[in-house]
């Protein structure tokens, strides 16, 4: 029994657990990593302060001073530095940073228009110039067209140039009283066309007549008829020798109203057509319809305008009233009542 009682008997087993000491556990690895990251934190601003100019360092104290004074009015210091780089920002040879803006000159880029104005006219005078040389090497060139080199008028005038094709005896540009081009004069049309394409300038295009009137023109077909027809026909022929359509700004009649030979009003040249290769004043004026430009009109105003002398009043031809035409516009009118009647105001009592 006794046996029996021994191998029932419990068996207890004892496991120890070594726990670590306290002073070797992990906790300082946490403390070293947070004084590694505070010292470089502590250099890095003891580079950034000792590569800082004297006029940051004011300006920051003088931020955290008074910010509000700082950001609203700006301090001593602000603004002299943006760059950690000494002699950095719009003058270099500076040393204490970036310069204020105030401490600068400021370049300044100024345009005379009067000087570009005239620089452009000579520009265009010169390219007016070469068109002349190229129009008389093309007739000179073609053998056909050299038989009518006497015809053909080449100058330069204040609108631009301008190119004349007039008649002769025996040799005339249409048909008689016809807008009907003559086969010659077709060739020369589209050869100028052709040379007429290579410049930018506008044209303007007038035909002349001689002053013989139709029978019965002056309620019917007439020589201001005729003469824009003609000038119409010619636009044609240069468009087909390769003018641009929108090369062509006005194409006018003129009839016999501006000869060429004033002293012989049915002189065979004053029928002619009249090509105008226009500058770029002549082609503004064209567009204003003549009209000078407002600081060109204001100018003349003031030069037409007679002198007042200080203290006195203005003339008698000067003064409007609200309901009355002006003295010179009356005086066109009634020019012998006008003397007396500025004589009598004259001498009337205020």
């Amino acid at each position: 029994m006794a046996g029996d009682a021994k191998k029932l008997q419990p068996i207890i087993i004892k496991r120890v657990k070594k726990g670590g000491h306290a002073a070797h556990g992990g906790a300082w690895k946490i403390a070293y990593a947070d004084f590694v990251t505070a010292m470089m934190a502590f250099f890095l601003l003891m580079w950034l302060l000792g590569s800082t100019t004297e006029g940051d360092k004011k300006g920051i104290a003088d931020y955290f001073s008074s910010p509000l004074k700082v950001s609203m009015l700006g301090g001593s210091g602000s603004g002299d530095s943006s760059h950690v780089v000494r002699g950095g920002g719009q003058d270099l040879t500076r040393t204490t940073g970036q310069v204020k803006a105030g401490e600068i000159e400021a370049r300044r880029s100024t345009i005379n228009l009067r000087v570009l104005k005239a620089e452009q006219r000579r520009a265009e005078i010169t390219r007016l110039e070469d068109l002349k040389r190229r129009i008389e090497q093309k007739l000179s060139g073609n053998e056909k067209l050299a038989m009518l080199r006497s015809q053909i008028l080449l100058e330069m005038t204040a609108d631009g140039l301008r190119i004349q094709i007039v008649d002769e005896e025996g040799r005339p540009m249409f048909a008689s009283g016809s807008p009907d081009l003559q086969p010659y004069m077709r060739e020369l049309l589209r050869e100028l066309g052709d040379v007429l394409a290579g410049v930018p300038n506008r044209l303007t295009i007038e035909g002349h007549t001689d002053a013989t009137p139709f029978p019965g023109g002056q309620r019917g077909y007439s020589n201001w008829e005729l003469s824009s027809d003609r000038a119409n026909t010619t636009r044609r022929e240069l468009l087909a020798g390769g003018l641009p359509e929108d090369h062509v700004l006005r194409v006018l009649g003129l009839a016999s109203s501006v000869p060429f030979v004033p002293a012989d009003p049915r002189a065979p040249a004053n029928r002619r057509m009249s090509l105008i290769v226009m500058n770029r004043e002549a082609e503004e004026r064209a567009l204003r319809g003549g009209a000078l430009p407002p600081a060109e009109a204001e100018a003349a105003a003031e030069a037409e305008a007679p002198a007042t002398p200080t203290g006195s009043s203005p003339p008698v031809a000067n003064r409007k009233s609200p309901n009355s035409l002006p003295l010179r516009t009356l005086s066109s009118a009634f020019p012998s009542s006008i003397p007396t009647a500025c004589r009598l105001f004259q001498e009337s009592p205020p």
